[in-house]
């Protein structure tokens, strides 16, 4: 699935919230300390890493993409 972020990058710990992979922010702790949570296929421990689109969040089998939040306009004049 892919997840659109607004600015440049966003914090690993607010990713997995945003793309409904943990329930609350404090979901975030104990899952990186268990070495539950991947980045691009590695085990990240910092929840406060920043993923840039096109990096890959995974916990528990589920996987979501940072996606550019820009949205192209297409206008016909």
């Amino acid at each position: 699935m892919e997840v659109p972020i607004r600015d440049a990058s966003i914090r690993l710990g607010q990713f997995l919230k945003l793309a409904n992979l943990i329930d609350s922010g404090s979901d975030a702790k104990p899952l990186l300390a268990d070495g539950q949570v991947t980045v691009n296929g590695e085990v990240e421990i910092r929840r406060g890493r920043q993923l840039v689109p096109g990096d890959v969040a995974s916990v528990a089998g589920q996987s979501a993409r940072v996606a550019s939040g820009e949205v192209e306009i297409d206008v016909p004049w």
